[in-house]
Parts: C-alpha cells; sequence; structure tokens
C-alpha cells in the first residue's frame, strides 16, 4: 500500500522541524469504495517519553476527521483556528481525513453544523465505532488498521456518491491548487454558480465559507515557504493575492499568533 513514510509532515503541520524528533505521520490512501468520501487515512505515532510534553499545532484544513484515540473515537469538525495537540509519553491515534463534502453523507444535517466542533464518534456512527476504536489502536502495524476503518465506514456507506459532494471536492482542491483565484466571484464563475449558491454548497457540504478556503490556503502556502528558508514576505503577498506585505502579516497573525517572520524563526 502507497504511502508517506512520516519523514515529511503533511502541509498543515506548523514547525516540522521541530516536531519531527517527537512523532512521524504515516498516510495511506483510500480504497476503491471510500475513494469518493475519503482523502486519506493518517497514523501519527509520538513518543517523547522522559521530556517534556509536546505541542503539536496544526493549521487545518477545510476536512472533517474521524479519529480513533486511547480515550474514545472522535469527530473533528473543520476547526477555523489553529488546532493544538499535547503530546504526553507514548502513543498513536489513527485519523480518516474526509474529502471535503465526504462527510455529509454520514451526517444528520449539514457540515457547517459541526464546525469548531469535537464530539464522540458514537453520535454520528452508533455505539459500533466505540467498540471498532480499541481494536484499531491495537491493530499490527497500517495495513491492519486501515483495514478494519475501511471496512466499518465501508459498510455505512449510501447507494452513490452525492453530487453536490463531488461538486464541493472539486471546488475546493481547485481553491487550493490554484493561487489566482483570491476572491469568490472568481471561484463561482470558474464553476458556473453564483456566489450565493456556491456560499450555500459549501454551508451544506464543507462547514465554512468559500471565503475562508481561500484564506486558509493562502495561510498555508506562507508557512510552507516559512518552513522552506528565507522568504521575500513582499513577492509573496503580492503572489497570494494580498494587496500588501502588511496584509499578509495582518491575516498569517491573527490565525497562527505570530507574525510571519517570527514564525519562520521557530518562535511560538
Amino acid at each position: 500500500m502507497e504511502r508517506n513514510d512520516g519523514r515529511t509532515a503533511p502541509r498543515g503541520v506548523l514547525h516540522p522541524e521541530q516536531g519531527a524528533s517527537r512523532f512521524t505521520v504515516t498516510t495511506a490512501p483510500a480504497g476503491p469504495a471510500l475513494a469518493p468520501y475519503v482523502e486519506y487515512h493518517w497514523i501519527v505515532r509520538w513518543d517523547v517519553t522522559g521530556q517534556a510534553p509536546y505541542d503539536s499545532q496544526v493549521l487545518s484544513h477545510p476536512n472533517v476527521h474521524l479519529v480513533f484515540e486511547p480515550a474514545g473515537p472522535l469527530v473533528y469538525g473543520v476547526i477555523r483556528g489553529v488546532y493544538t495537540r499535547r503530546l504526553v509519553d507514548a502513543g498513536q491515534v489513527h485519523g480518516v481525513r474526509f474529502l471535503p463534502g465526504g462527510f455529509r453523507a454520514f451526517a444528520d444535517g449539514p457540515v457547517q453544523e459541526l464546525t469548531d466542533r469535537v464530539l464522540p464518534a458514537g453520535a454520528v456512527f452508533g455505539p459500533g465505532v466505540d467498540e471498532l476504536c480499541p481494536r484499531v489502536l491495537a491493530g499490527a502495524g497500517t495495513d491492519a488498521m486501515v483495514a478494519l476503518v475501511e471496512g466499518f465506514l465501508a459498510a455505512r456507506l449510501p447507494a452513490g456518491p452525492d453530487p453536490q459532494a463531488v461538486q464541493a471536492a472539486a471546488v475546493v482542491r481547485e481553491m487550493t491548487v490554484d493561487h489566482t483565484l483570491v476572491r469568490v466571484e472568481q471561484v463561482a464563475s470558474r464553476f458556473d454558480l453564483s456566489p450565493r449558491s456556491l456560499q450555500r454548497l459549501f454551508a451544506e457540504y464543507v462547514g465554512v465559507s468559500p471565503k475562508a478556503v481561500l484564506r486558509r490556503a493562502r495561510l498555508h502556502e506562507a508557512a510552507q515557504r516559512a518552513d522552506s528558508g528565507s522568504v521575500d514576505w513582499a513577492a509573496l503577498a503580492a503572489d497570494l493575492g494580498y494587496s500588501d506585505q502588511a496584509h499578509l502579516t495582518r491575516d498569517f497573525t491573527a490565525v497562527v499568533g505570530v507574525p510571519p517572520s517570527r514564525y519562520s524563526r521557530g518562535e511560538r
């Protein structure tokens, strides 16, 4: 099974060099049945035994996650700020990252209702998910863990993909890879939608507004550039569609908590 071997932190993990000696992230693709709904599986394994606890920070993506944790399985709605997870001793968690729009097939209502919320997975998937959790975390390796989770979710799939969910995933993918898209009106026009229709689609299927997705994509790019070395912030601001460097600095600081110049020096 193809996977990320954990040496390169996924996009959105802040200060990846600081975390590299403390945790690894392994990713595995979804199988054919789940591919219309799930982007990938991820397993975080950490060991800070004998060290101070480590706060891992993630600048979240517009995805809902099902996470199997030692204390029980949880559903994480889209987190609009920085998500911080304190790592203590040693352990692992197994996560399922749903495609934007993909979780709507399992939810009782609009995905927007889950935004900035963490709830017991049993509230969505029933008690079977609680019984599955210890088996997943005790699995003998990544493939075994993925197989258990895939079997559980595959048994709960609808008859077929929702065309609007498929459209939501396509729109978000375009917004995150094409940095020339800086305004909601541009996105709506590209997909032959009105801005209002696009907003309704995102409320129902994604969980955050189109404007929020555009903003997050720009901040992901800024953080990744900062992690890679020296940055010409004025040029980057122009590349990402900001009016000027000050606008980028304000936006980055408001979400990440420190200005980009301090972030690039490893400050928190």
